[in-house]
């Protein structure tokens, strides 16, 4: 999901939608500069400056990992003492003024950014005992629309790709208050690599946060390349399929950011 946040009644969305992080936890803070060459000073100059914020949060018996993006950052300052964790959030406080966004992503402002707009572009998933906390590899793809393929489709398509599977659901209490699909392990049939076998915990959920279906796929095991390379697999037959946002670590990608990355891994 993206929405983009210019206006006031953007804003009310925004923290209504997000509940102002509360109680959330910032993962990562990236600032690019763009530097341009000023022919008169002889020197390099700033044309332009974007901070990427990426918040971890629930909503209910919801996981959200949001990346806003801030465009035209006019002022920014972050400050952590050491010793102490600064990552967790409180309630964040935002106000246009004079056409400028300015958020502070705590009361004492050691998060501070002023920018012309941002972008939200987040991905959801059912909260439980299955939360990112614990897995060594973790990959979440939410779709922008559409049903969550079969487990046959996927399992087609993963011996199409030359790594075939074989499935083993997960036996679970029904819980209506998870929209979960399907629920299972993937496991990589044991003559397709010389080390360890391959396995990674699968779930397909239905619509959250009224976007399209996700898949979340997890190891909770260092299992060296084969799981590695089945991830890759998996991932690469969801998104040439679909089309959606991609959390790949602690990173939000869009689908054309997730496609060029792997193009260019492709390339070298």
């Amino acid at each position: 999901m993206t929405h983009s946040i210019k206006t006031v009644d953007d804003l009310r969305w925004f923290l209504a939608h997000t509940q102002a992080f509360r109680g959330g936890q910032v993962t990562d803070v990236h600032v690019a500069k763009r530097l341009i060459f000023d022919e008169e000073s002889g020197r390099d100059i700033t044309a332009g400056t974007v901070v990427t914020v990426v918040v971890r949060y629930h909503v209910r018996d919801i996981l959200r990992i949001a990346k806003l993006t801030l465009q035209g950052v006019s002022d920014f300052s972050v400050f952590e003492q050491d010793g102490r964790d600064g990552s967790g959030l409180g309630m964040i406080q935002v106000e246009l003024h004079d056409g400028r966004l300015r958020f502070w992503f705590d009361p004492q402002g050691n998060l501070y950014a002023v920018c012309e707009e941002a972008m939200l572009e987040e991905v959801s998933a059912p909260h439980g005992d299955a939360d990112l906390g614990d897995a060594v590899a973790q990959w979440i793809f939410q779709a922008d629309s559409g049903d969550p393929p079969t487990i046959a489709w996927l399992l087609h398509e993963l011996d199409a790709a030359g790594v075939p599977c074989s499935w083993r659901a997960t036996a679970r209490r029904l819980d209506h208050s998870q929209p979960l699909c399907w629920d299972g392990e993937l496991v990589v049939a044991a003559d397709t690599n010389d080390g360890p076998t391959a396995a990674l915990a699968v779930q397909a959920y239905g619509p959250i946060d009224g976007a399209g279906f996700g898949i979340r796929l997890q190891s909770r095991s260092v299992t060296g390349r084969p799981v590695g390379r089945l991830l890759r697999v998996v991932s690469e037959v969801v998104t040439q399929r679909y089309s959606g946002t991609c959390l790949a670590g602690q990173m939000v990608l869009s689908h054309e950011e997730w496609m060029r990355r792997n193009s260019t891994k492709h390339r070298h």
